[in-house]
């Protein structure tokens, strides 16, 4: 189920068309006004209450959760996990990357590679990049004719669907910057030698895309956002900004499950610990 308040406003709702264009990039209009040091204090007390609930997520071992982040290039991606998941145990969670399919996993369905990977019980995993880039990339680079991406959009749903009732609880997030700002930050880039190896050739050709792109994932969200699968856009020009949206939609959807650790069928006190 998706969260409820105020990130409601970032919720593509089931049915709804989205537009992309609508959304500023730039906006930080639920934090409006904070100051940097409120911005930390509000930061800290996210991650010390997901890092709670996590503990409780793999001592139940009953939940398994499932992050799908997608962005433009340079939207943030690795930063974003990097900072908002930072304090949970490793023992429970892993970040899954899907870069270009090699020759074994194009020889298997498109879902292959991903299945092995989505988590199992008392585990949380984040996929950096999805099973959405096997439609997105096919649909703008053209790779496959159009009922390739249009018949995997369909599969998409099936697929979570399945993964829902079987018990994952499924969040995807796409982090939505504006085109000035990905050229500012690809320029930063370019200006930094510590930061070279961050840059693709291929991202100034995706780049030429950009309305296409756009085109691509305003009608992929809007047609896979679902009660059991729900789409969150979040303006993520703005770092800070996006830390704490992604936070905050984390530890709503985590509040939901109403975890507890698990009880115990005997009496502490009647324990003794010999010297």
């Amino acid at each position: 189920m998706p969260v409820s308040g105020a990130l409601e406003r970032y919720w593509v709702k089931p049915g709804d068309k989205l537009d992309l264009g609508e959304i500023d990039g730039g906006e930080k209009v639920l934090f409006k006004g904070i100051s940097k040091e409120e911005y930390e204090v509000q930061f800290d007390e996210l991650q010390r209450q997901l890092q709670e609930l996590q503990k409780r997520l793999y001592a139940q071992n009953k939940h398994r959760i499932l992050v799908v982040m997608q962005a433009m290039d340079t939207g943030g991606k690795d930063g974003c996990i990097k900072h908002v998941f930072s304090r949970i145990d490793p023992q429970g969670i892993h970040v899954r990357s899907f870069k270009k399919p090699s020759e074994e996993e194009l020889s298997y369905d498109f879902l292959w590679r991903v299945h092995s990977k989505v988590p199992h019980c008392g585990q949380m995993v984040i996929f950096n990049r999805s099973h959405y880039e096997d439609i997105i990339a096919v649909r703008v680079k053209k790779l496959f004719p159009d009922d390739v991406w249009k018949r995997r959009q369909r599969h998409v749903v099936e697929f979570e669907r399945m993964l829902a009732e079987e018990g994952t609880t499924i969040v995807k997030v796409f982090l939505h910057i504006s085109k000035d700002e990905q050229k500012r930050r690809l320029e930063s880039r370019l200006e930094n030698p510590m930061k070279h190896w961050k840059i693709n050739p291929d991202d100034l050709v995706d780049r030429a895309h950009w309305d296409r792109f756009m085109t691509a994932y305003e009608d992929v969200i809007s047609k896979t956002s679902t009660e059991f699968a729900p789409w969150y856009v979040v303006p993520a020009d703005r770092k800070w900004y996006r830390n704490l949206c992604v936070a905050r939609i984390m530890l709503d959807t985590l509040k939901k499950l109403d975890m507890e650790f698990p009880a115990i069928d005997w009496d502490p006190k009647s324990i003794k610990i010999e010297d």
